[in-house]
């Protein structure tokens, strides 16, 4: 196995661990540039990435070393250009072939610096299910009706669903068809870092406000980072009331719905006054065809077997299933030869037995605290006011219904409180789940949330 082998075995299993904006931001452009000794030497593209390895993946990446090539005992970090890597790795071997020498995609993450869309997310490349089918129409009679139709747009769902690949379609299509029309992606976390650089460096808003104001079409991502940063608020507020009102096309995505974020309501009125559409977790058929359209246009496609066993260990995160698609392809293109199914089960191994986790009520507190922006403390307040009461009965269901804690374990657990507390809980959740489509929808988001950092 040479450097270049192995570190795209590496590459494939931490694409699977990490989120993809991690798996971009930090792996992207680094290379195994020599082996000696057992230690490995990680190129890396700048000081700043070798820093954010070091501390916060070194334990990742040396596992998946070892697991790959058990020889290597440890990794270092160097500064050097991935493409200066590449060139000495092939002085030192014969020309590979181009399947052999292959990167892990990152071509997906090329992105347009005008518009700052992925050219790769588009209508043509969604597979569309009943979990999407709504939001998926919805997004492409926007394209065809800018601004006059479900104007703003707020699509929402978990972690993983294929928001983000929905938003970049819009903007695409928008682009191919206006060419002339001037579109713009970023997540609501640049709009406030860039607010608050230049609220820190003392400088004038005028360009600030130019640049997101005149727009045909604005796509803004994760739009619940704006919560609770009142200047941020502020302007985002002016930003969409400038668009609206010239009739031009507002896009946005959330974890959660819009009266599910603790905004000023004169905004969550704003993100309400158009048209707001769910992705769910996709269904058994969804997700392989998902995995069939993904190795459509790889030089090695899984048999049906492994593909189907995938679609079946995963079951609520689409990023998820690219990240264990592509390992598979990691380990065959290692092996030099197609898996087995046996083969593939045992590099999933620790995917397939996440679903079996127990979750700690601990993690059940937590993730139904941040849901609904309270501090953990919130939930075991004596209070009686609703926006606490009804994430502590919340709390309770979950306990019982996904830990199966007893109800006097379930009250000690929040505060100290009876049993029967508890009990009223559980049978006023349950209740109000049969007729409330929108506590339906919390609880999904909160479960999609909390097995997803379990």
């Amino acid at each position: 196995m040479n450097q270049e082998e192995l570190w795209q075995s590496v590459l494939g299993e931490i694409e699977f661990e990490v989120s993809r904006a991690n798996f971009a931001t930090w792996f992207k452009h680094t290379a195994i540039a020599g082996i000696d000794e057992g230690i490995a030497t990680i190129s890396v593209p700048n000081a700043f990435a070798k820093e954010w390895l070091e501390k916060k993946f070194h334990k990742q990446i040396i596992k998946s070393l070892r697991s790959n090539s058990p020889e290597i005992r440890n990794a270092a970090y160097t500064i050097q250009s991935s493409a200066t890597v590449a060139e000495s790795n092939q002085k030192k071997k014969p020309l590979q072939s181009e399947q052999a020498s292959e990167q892990l995609e990152f071509k997906e993450f090329s992105v347009d610096r005008e518009t700052n869309l992925n050219p790769k997310f588009t209508f043509e490349s969604f597979v569309i299910g009943s979990f999407n089918e709504f939001a998926h129409a919805a997004a492409l009679s926007i394209t065809k009706n800018l601004g006059t139709l479900y104007n703003p747009f707020f699509v929402y769902g978990g972690v993983g669903l294929g928001k983000t690949h929905l938003l970049h379609a819009i903007g695409n299509q928008v682009k191919k068809d206006h060419p002339e029309y001037k579109v713009l992606y970023l997540t609501s976390e640049r709009f406030v870092n860039e607010l608050i650089s230049i609220i820190q460096n003392r400088e004038p808003l005028n360009a600030f406000k130019e640049k997101y104001r005149n727009v045909d079409l604005l796509v803004i991502d994760d739009v619940q980072f704006i919560a609770g940063k009142e200047k941020s608020e502020e302007e985002f507020f002016h930003t969409f009331n400038s668009l609206y009102e010239r009739g031009k096309q507002i896009v946005f995505s959330s974890d959660k719905p819009p009266q599910a974020i603790p905004l000023k309501e004169r905004l969550k009125s704003r993100f309400e006054a158009g048209l707001t559409a769910d992705i769910s977790e996709p269904e058994f058929e969804a997700r392989l065809a998902i995995l069939k359209l993904k190795v459509a246009n790889k030089e090695y496609e899984p048999p049906a077997e492994i593909l189907e066993y995938i679609a079946s260990i995963i079951q609520k995160n689409i990023r998820e299933l690219e990240g264990a698609l592509n390992l598979v392809i990691a380990r065959s293109k290692l092996k030099g030869r197609p898996i087995t199914l046996e083969e593939a089960k045992s590099a999933l191994e620790q995917i397939s037995a996440r679903g079996k986790k127990i979750i700690a009520p601990t993690q059940i507190i937590r993730t139904v605290s941040e849901f609904y922006d309270l501090g953990e403390a919130g939930l075991f307040e004596r209070s009686r006011r609703r926006e606490i009461v009804k994430p502590r009965q919340i709390a309770m269901y979950l306990l019982r219904e996904d830990y199966h804690g007893s109800y006097p374990f379930i009250g000690q657990k929040l505060g100290g409180r009876d049993h029967t507390t508890a009990l009223h809980a559980y049978e006023k959740i349950s209740k109000e789940l049969k007729q409330n489509s929108k506590l339906v929808e919390e609880l999904k988001l909160i479960r999609a949330k909390l097995y997803e950092n379990s």
